[in-house]
């Protein structure tokens, strides 16, 4: 398994699956390096990470997805650490995350060392727990 930034030729293929993010904002994510793909021994993708910034310094993992023949395998735990460690290069010495109360993420996400730090509410939509790091 390799971990790589997406680049522009990744664009069609990103735009084909992660309907979270807004067509808009793909060539940018891509540009400042906050799409990594993770791909296969026969360089197919199997899946993807996605960051920005939490109040515009704190490094923000919006979005880990991998195809479902691989999952629990440990590429997500994989692709995390990797994230961790760029961004510990990078000089920044807290990550942070969220998922809704009703996923089981939050489990991967603790299990990978992240403390609950709060939650938002919002109308018609589950708890969204946010969990931090301390990159160390």
């Amino acid at each position: 398994m390799k971990i790589s930034a997406a680049t522009e030729k990744d664009s069609d293929w990103i735009r084909g699956r992660d309907h979270h993010l807004a067509e808009k904002l793909i060539a940018p994510k891509i540009r400042e390096r906050e799409i990594y793909l993770l791909r296969d021994d026969s360089e197919a993708i199997i899946g993807w990470m996605r960051f920005g910034y939490f109040w515009d310094n704190t490094p923000f993992m919006n979005m880990i997805w991998i195809e479902e023949k691989y999952r629990g395998t440990g590429l997500g735990k994989h692709v995390v650490e990797f994230w961790e460690n760029e961004m510990k290069q990078q000089g920044f010495s807290m990550v942070m995350t969220s998922t809704q109360a009703d996923e089981g993420a939050q489990h991967f996400y603790r299990k990978l060392g992240y403390k609950d730090a709060g939650s938002l509410l919002l109308e018609s939509q589950p708890l969204e727990i946010i969990f931090t790091k301390k990159l160390t």
